[in-house]
């Protein structure tokens, strides 16, 4: 692969990436249950490593970070809800949109011949397919996606939609 192959396949894929990470975050704004806001901070966090390895990866051929490609955004739902399932519809387009995003990267990444960059977009797709199941259980209705609670606590409250609430 030349350089300015490599220079498109990395910003393509890096706006996509962008795209998402961007989605989640609006989306955590609104999935206020407790359990399914935490995979969110989850999936969020690694997601921004994925985006620390893009960006050095382009770095690298002097390519600056690509605006994020256009996706839909999350639908609102009434703030500070927390029943599961108001957030069914938000959850299982999470899903679909992972599984769209590692159902067009798949080939191409395991076509690309710089091995450096192919396994480590292997992981970002790899991990994307974990969120993607996350998601997929988040949106079934199962709380304990990141853990299950200690002494059978009883789920209560929401999570704010602003980090500081004055």
């Amino acid at each position: 692969m030349q350089r300015d192959e490599l220079r498109s396949f990395l910003s393509e894929i890096t706006a996509d990436r962008l795209a998402l990470i961007q989605r989640h975050e609006a989306s955590a704004r609104v999935v206020s249950h407790y359990d399914f806001n935490n995979a969110y901070q989850y999936v969020i966090a690694r997601e921004e490593t994925h985006l620390g390895w893009l960006q050095a990866a382009l770095s690298e051929i002097d390519t600056p970070v690509p605006a994020a490609s256009p996706i839909a955004s999350a639908s609102e739902v009434h703030k500070g809800k927390s029943d599961a399932s108001a957030f069914r519809d938000i959850l299982s387009e999470e899903g679909r949109l992972l599984g769209a995003f590692v159902d067009k990267w798949r080939d191409r990444v395991n076509a690309l011949s710089h091995a450096r960059h192919r396994t480590m977009l292997n992981v970002v797709l790899g991990e994307s397919l974990e969120h993607k199941r996350l998601f997929e259980q988040a949106a079934a209705g199962f709380e304990d996606v990141i853990g299950r609670r200690t002494g059978g606590v009883a789920r209560v409250g929401a999570v704010l939609p602003a980090r500081w609430q004055e």
